[in-house]
C-alpha cells in the first residue's frame, strides 16, 4: 500500500521545509510507504529552490512546477494526476491541516472499507463573525439550489482511495470548483473534524476578493438556478411597474399628489434597465465559462516536473 500527498504550494519557501519535516516525524513509524507531491503553482519567491532541494532527502518526492499561476483548483488537479499511491491525500504545506491528521485519515480508511474518502471540517470556525456569517451564507445557498450535498465546513484537505481519485481526474472541465466534484462523483465520504492550526509562516491568500469569486464559482458551476433569476426579475418588475401605476393615477386623481407621471416613468425605467443590465450579467457569465470551456485549453501547464525516484516518472 501506497499514500501520496498531495502538496499545493505557491509562495510557501519558509513552509515547505516545515511541512517536510513535519511529514518526516509523524510518519516515522508508519507501516506504508508514502511519496510527496508538490505542485509549484507559479510562486514568486524561493518555494521552487526549496522544494528542489528536497530531492536530497530519503522521502520519495516529486515536484510539478507549472510555467505560470494557475490557482489552487489547477494545482489540486496536477497533484491527483501525478499522485501514484492507492490512497491519495490533498494537504496544505503551511501547516495548518498537521499530516498527522492525514495519518488518521488513512488509518480511516484501512479500517472501514465502507468508506472511499475521508474529508476533515471545521466545527468551529476561527474567521471573524462577518467572515463565518458569509461562508455559512455560501453552504445554505449552494446547497438549496444544486444536486449535490455540500458539507459546512469542509475544506480540501481529504483522503481519497485511488477509484474515487480516478473519477474526479475524468472530470476535464477548466473551471473547476473541487469541493463541487467531490461530491458530485459520489462514493462515500467520511468527515472528520479537525482544529485548523496556526500558519507556520506568512499570510493566507485568501482575500475577501478571492473567496467571493471562489463562491461564484461554485454557484454557477454547480448549478443553473441564476438563469432564472431573469424570468422572476421579470416578473416582479412588472407587478411592481403595475402597482406604481395604479398608485399614481390614485394619487393624482384623487388626492392631487405633487408626483408627477414624469416621476414614476424615470424611477421604472432605471429600475427595470437595472434588472435588465443584472440579467444580462449573469447570462453572461455562463457564456463566458463556455466560451472559455470550448477551447479546451489545459487545466495547467508543467514548466518541469522533477523527481528523485525513478519509479515515480
Amino acid at each position: 500500500m501506497k499514500l501520496s500527498l498531495v502538496v499545493p504550494c505557491y509562495n510557501e519557501q519558509d513552509n515547505i521545509p516545515l511541512f517536510y519535516e513535519a511529514v518526516k516525524k509523524d510518519f516515522a513509524n508508519a507501516s506504508f510507504d508514502y511519496e510527496l507531491v508538490f505542485v509549484n503553482d507559479g510562486s514568486k519567491d524561493g518555494t521552487l529552490a526549496n522544494l528542489k532541494a528536497l530531492l536530497a532527502g530519503e522521502i520519495p518526492v516529486k515536484v510539478v512546477s507549472f510555467s505560470r499561476n494557475f490557482g489552487k483548483e489547477a494545482a489540486m488537479y496536477a497533484g491527483l494526476e501525478n499522485a501514484s499511491g492507492d490512497y491519495v491525500t490533498i494537504i496544505d504545506a503551511d501547516l495548518q491541516q498537521q499530516p498527522a491528521i492525514a495519518l488518521e485519515m488513512v488509518n480511516i480508511l484501512k479500517s472501514e472499507p465502507e468508506f472511499d474518502c475521508v474529508a476533515a471540517y471545521q466545527e468551529t470556525r476561527k474567521e471573524k463573525g462577518p467572515m463565518v456569517f458569509l461562508k455559512n451564507s455560501f453552504y445554505k445557498t449552494v446547497n438549496r439550489f444544486t444536486d449535490v450535498e455540500f458539507m459546512p465546513g469542509a475544506s480540501d484537505f481529504r483522503t481519497f482511495r485511488r477509484p474515487m481519485v480516478d473519477a474526479v481526474l475524468g472530470m476535464k472541465e477548466y473551471f473547476r470548483f473541487s469541493k463541487g466534484l467531490f461530491s458530485w462523483v459520489g462514493f462515500n465520504t467520511k468527515f472528520l473534524p479537525y482544529v485548523v492550526q496556526e500558519r507556520a509562516s506568512g499570510e493566507t491568500k485568501w482575500s475577501l476578493r478571492k473567496l467571493f469569486a471562489y463562491a461564484l464559482d461554485g454557484i454557477i458551476s454547480f448549478t443553473t438556478a441564476p438563469l432564472r433569476i431573469p424570468a422572476y426579475a421579470g416578473a416582479v418588475s412588472m407587478l411592481v411597474s403595475l402597482v406604481y401605476l395604479i398608485v399614481s393615477a390614485v394619487l393624482r386623481l384623487g388626492f392631487h399628489h405633487p408626483f408627477t407621471a414624469a416621476n414614476w416613468i424615470i424611477f421604472l425605467l432605471m429600475f427595470i434597465g437595472g434588472m435588465i443590465l443584472m440579467s444580462a450579467g449573469i447570462i453572461g457569465e455562463y457564456l463566458a465559462k463556455v466560451y472559455i470551456q470550448t477551447k479546451e485549453r489545459p487545466i495547467y501547464i508543467a514548466k518541469e516536473i522533477l523527481s528523485n525516484r525513478e519509479e515515480a516518472e
